[in-house]
């Protein structure tokens, strides 16, 4: 059981590795500080923090986000380490819009989980005023032994208050850099959502990539939704590269400098044409919707920017709604305490009246949110049912008539459709969930978890199945989407247990090689793919990208990894990580099929592969967040329609263009 501690509560450890995960409803900033036996930080590098993200034994996030997962582990911690700290603070002024006190947003909610997800002990740090900066809790050695304790102490002189308390004499030149760190990311980050004109007009600006909590680090980048930023810019819609990410060749990506998200073409041309108006709405009606309505220099840009407005809308609606809710409920609460705090209003006519005029209260308040809420529903229901028909075949689902019509296509377009999310109080609508390309981060399809977020139960053998169908799915997107030739997939099953679900990608022949087999074909598809990834690099860092040996292969690789570990030894697992880092930025993409679980073995060695690949699950899943509202979000899996001939239908037209194109 999970618990609940209040403030200078404590509870023990049974377990060395950990995870915490904070929810703030607000961006804060997260960190951690090491300390002696006395709770002293000895100097900056036993602190970790969104400008040096690990230490030994730690790894938080990397920028402000409403939602942050800190991994610990315990057994890494040195001798002198007898206290780790867990600091929350909000963004300093200049960094973002945002609240200065605590005492202004909901209270923080921390809880310290093992790997599995399973909740250890919680806290809600209450009674927060004018503080900008908390010690949330800390997990200190006792006698050999790790416990959890609560602490909730605030600081109103925000981060360097707090560290010179602790001991540090470099207090204030880390609370600037960590400040400074954070403007940085925010700078690459999700901006605030524009605010809707008075007169309906529901055209959009353009938006910036969508920034995720982390998966260990964030969890949802790229738009919209909860997954990678991608640096190119919603105006970068032609090929590029494969050896040239867009991580790679912006500078300002590593320099930490603002980013210019207009397509290099058009920075000194005239601005977009304007996007389609609806006609004049009736007097006291709302607008009626139009696809492609936001700004944009092309179609495809239009509406990538409405379903990003859309995914917006709703996602600010949600929060407005839950928001009010909460309220009510703190009302209602306060006016019972009030009741019953009188004894002469516990007995009799006058307390039960005072009762039910609270409930009245509450009610009244909850059906009045739930009213406006309705409103704007109705509103984005509409907007989406004529946004989903207009969808191009790269943003469109599989039973899309796009896709009947479907063309191999002559540039790569600026986005992909993963799946979809919606949240709870708004189970009609369905966002599409965009991922910017090129991919900027691999992608793990968990096939371990056993139970979904609809309340149907699948088996693990069902579960592996539907992942590597749900793989297949991506891979195949992935492949219709690009140009012929500049899209190369690869597959290692060391088993061949995933014959069946790789079937449509075997029987149409758009593989570079059959399945690789056992471990003399997971080590050769490894090593090619490596040495792929060091002569790129070497290339790039020489100034000489074009210096690359004739007849090399400048096409985006992706490599489908299935049943992991089976098949796997000690040089494979680093190179698969090593695969998993620098591959992106060079053209060599990851799409892992695996339970985290069956890979336990391997200890904290492969905690940074899991935590650097975006988690997706071939059922529907309310595992992802959105980084300024942080709502769950419910992920649902982008499946062919059961007896759909479609995959097959696009899959024999691109291996039809890869042979017309000479590969």
């Amino acid at each position: 059981m999970t618990a609940e501690l209040v403030r200078g509560q404590n509870h023990p450890l049974s377990q060395s590795r950990l995870e915490i995960r904070i929810s703030a409803g607000t961006p804060v900033v997260a960190a951690a500080a090491l300390g002696d036996e006395n709770g002293r930080i000895h100097g900056v590098e036993w602190v970790a923090h969104p400008g040096a993200p690990t230490q030994p034994g730690l790894e938080v996030s990397r920028q402000a986000a409403a939602d942050h997962r800190l991994a610990v582990d315990l057994d890494a911690m040195t001798d002198a380490v007898h206290r780790v700290s867990v600091l929350l603070a909000l963004p300093a002024p200049g960094g973002g819009p945002g609240p200065a006190r605590f005492g202004a947003v909901a209270a923080p909610f921390v809880a310290v989980t093992g790997l599995d997800g399973d909740e250890i002990a919680s806290y809600t740090i209450t009674g927060l005023e004018t503080e900008s900066a908390v010690i949330a809790l800390e997990l200190y050695r006792r006698q050999g032994a790790w416990k959890v304790r609560a602490v909730g102490q605030g600081y109103a002189g925000g981060l360097a208050d707090l560290l010179t308390d602790q001991g540090l004499p470099e207090a204030v030149p880390l609370a600037d850099t960590i400040n400074e760190a954070v403007a940085r990311g925010l700078a690459r980050s999700v901006q605030a959502p524009p605010p809707r004109p008075a007169d309906g007009d529901r055209s959009r600006q353009p938006a910036a990539p969508a920034l995720g909590s982390d998966q260990g680090g964030t969890a949802p980048q790229g738009a919209p939704g909860p997954v990678p930023p991608s640096y190119g810019g919603p105006g970068q819609t032609g090929p590029q590269p494969a050896y040239g990410g867009a991580g790679a060749a912006d500078p300002s990506a590593t320099t930490g400098g603002p980013i210019d998200y207009s397509h290099p073409g058009r920075r000194n041309s005239a601005p977009p044409p304007p996007p389609p108006t609806a006609p004049p709405a009736q007097p006291g009606q709302p607008a009626q919707p139009v696809a492609g309505d936001a700004t944009g220099w092309s179609m495809e840009e239009r509406l990538y920017n409405q379903v990003w407005g859309m995914f917006e809308d709703l996602a600010r609606t949600t929060a407005a709604y839950r928001s009010a809710v909460d309220f009510a409920e703190s009302r209602m609460d306060k006016e019972l305490e009030q009741t019953l705090s009188d004894p002469r209003s516990r007995i009799g006519g006058q307390g039960d009246a005072a009762r039910e005029a609270a409930r009245a209260r509450y009610t009244h308040l909850v059906d009045q949110a739930r009213e406006a809420l309705d409103r704007d529903l109705v509103q984005l229901v509409a907007e989406a049912d004529v946004v989903e028909p207009a969808l191009p075949p790269a943003f469109a689902r599989w039973d899309n008539p796009a896709w009947h019509a479907y063309r191999v296509p002559m540039e790569i377009p600026m986005a992909l459709r993963l799946g979809d999310l919606r949240l709870p109080e708004a189970d009609r609508i369905r966002i599409p969930m965009l991922l910017r390309l090129p991919l900027e981060r691999g992608l793990w399809i968990d096939s371990g978890r056993a139970d979904s977020a609809d309340g149907s139960f699948t088996d693990s053998h069902d579960m592996r199945r539907l992942a590597m169908e749900t793989a297949v799915a991506h891979a195949a997107r992935l492949l219709a989407v690009y140009p012929a030739g500049e899209f190369t997939v690869h597959v290692i099953d060391p088993a061949g247990s995933g014959a069946q679900p790789l079937a449509p990608l075997t029987r149409t022949d758009v593989l570079a090689a059959p399945p690789a087999q056992g471990a003399a074909g997971v080590a050769e598809v490894l090593g090619r793919l490596t040495q792929r990834v060091d002569l790129v690099q070497m290339a790039l860092r020489g100034g000489a990208p074009d210096a690359l040996p004739p007849g090399f292969d400048t096409s985006q690789q992706l490599l489908i990894v299935n049943d992991f570990p089976h098949g796997f030894d000690d040089r494979a697992v680093n190179q698969l990580r090593y695969l998993a880092d620098e591959g992106p930025a060079v053209g060599v993409h990851l799409m892992m099929v695996a339970d985290r679980e069956e890979s336990a073995g391997y200890g904290p060695l492969l905690d940074p592969l899991w935590r650097s690949l975006l988690r997706l699950t071939p059922v529907p899943d309310d595992h992802l967040a959105d980084p300024w509202v942080g709502h769950a979000w419910t992920y649902e899996p982008p499946l062919v329609p059961p007896g759909s001939q479609v995959l097959h239908q696009v899959l024999t037209q691109v291996a039809a263009a890869r042979r017309a194109w000479g590969r």
